[in-house]
């Protein structure tokens, strides 16, 4: 019995760490994963020749957006990362260029997401939109990115295109 006692109690501390672990920090890193995942699976999925395409004339083109999301994370990513710089992806029409762009974006984000505690979460740092808190920063970069999904997924709909987080062909 003494035994049973001493493992039930073993696996409840470990349990507790476990959670106590930077679970904001933790919490904040999962929803960018789902997203960038996504984002990433939709601009490999569109079409080359539908990276011009607009859904009505009024709004910007595929690669417009996609351009403006991998600028976008750059900004944010780099000022959690203390070195501000830009994808220049604005500049890129082709899908290459523009996925090129978007795995630079995403692999600064990476390095930002990777360095983040929850002891650090509230440092301060200096963004294009004022000073903000690393947290606040990559969170804001999460709903923003999250925003422009939705923006794009319509137009892989007016394409006749599932988008990724609607595809489910692979029985997930």
């Amino acid at each position: 019995m003494k035994i049973n006692r001493y493992f039930t109690i073993m696996f409840a501390v470990l349990a507790l760490q476990a959670q106590a672990a930077d679970p904001l920090s933790s919490e904040a890193k999962q929803g960018y994963t789902r997203i960038k995942t996504n984002m990433l699976k939709m601009a490999e999925k569109m079409p080359d020749d539908a990276y011009s395409f607009k859904a009505t004339p009024d709004v910007k083109t595929f690669s417009q957006n996609l351009a403006h999301v991998a600028d976008a994370q750059m900004g944010a990513c780099s000022a959690v990362n203390g070195a501000p710089k830009s994808a220049g992806a604005a500049s890129k029409t082709t899908k290459a260029d523009l996925v090129a762009a978007l795995k630079d974006s995403i692999a600064e984000c990476d390095k930002a997401f990777g360095g983040l505690t929850d002891a650090n979460a509230t440092e301060m740092i200096k963004t294009r939109r004022g000073e903000m808190s690393k947290l606040g920063a990559l969170v804001g970069n999460t709903v923003h990115i999250n925003e422009m999904y939705g923006y794009m997924a319509v137009y892989m709909r007016l394409k006749g295109i599932v988008p990724p987080s609607s595809d489910h062909a692979d029985g997930k």
